[in-house]
């Protein structure tokens, strides 16, 4: 696979629908309102912040997230190396998309967006799309499913909380 990848629609969480044969995902959670709310759930996602409160170790090469960047997941004893497929970073949108790599128990790609709408609100999408890679995950089944899902809502909140503490500063 191009840039060894374990899947071959690499950047598809970016333009497209996912592909055939993938499981998909998107969660999208509201965050507050306003510029400094966007800034400062962008920067969170950007730098790693949001995926460490989550509860997740990441072991990454840079510092913010940046295009072609190596990062490792663990959560416990599950390590999953990835890299990071796009990133963007504007005035209303901020986010990336990391991809998997050989050794990771899924394959497919996994994007954490922050966007500020045209009312100010501000919102995370997480958008996946993904299948076991080995055996252990395939025995998962739908468990494997449930606990994505749980983990792309407790992005959601975990940014919600930042926000609202940041608030009361």
């Amino acid at each position: 696979m191009a840039g060894g990848y374990t899947y071959e629609v690499v950047g598809a969480t970016r333009s497209g629908p996912p592909p055939a044969g993938f499981h998909s995902l998107r969660v999208r959670t509201r965050i507050g309102s306003g510029p400094a709310h966007f800034r400062l759930a962008a920067e969170a996602v950007l730098t790693w912040r949001m995926h460490r409160a989550v509860g997740v170790r990441i072991d990454a090469e840079d510092e913010r997230a940046a295009e072609g960047g190596r990062v490792r997941v663990s959560i416990g004893p599950v390590r999953a190396p990835c890299r990071v497929v796009w990133a963007v970073e504007g005035d209303r949108s901020a986010g990336f998309a990391y991809g998997t790599l050989p050794g990771h128990p899924e394959c497919g790609e996994e994007a954490f967006v922050v966007e500020r709408e045209a009312d100010d609100s501000v919102w995370l999408t997480v958008t996946a799309f993904s299948r076991p890679a080995v055996w252990w995950a395939r025995a998962g089944g739908p468990v494997t499913r449930i606990l994505q899902r749980a983990y792309a809502r407790r992005c959601g909140l975990v940014l919600r909380r930042a926000c609202r503490r940041s608030d009361q500063r």
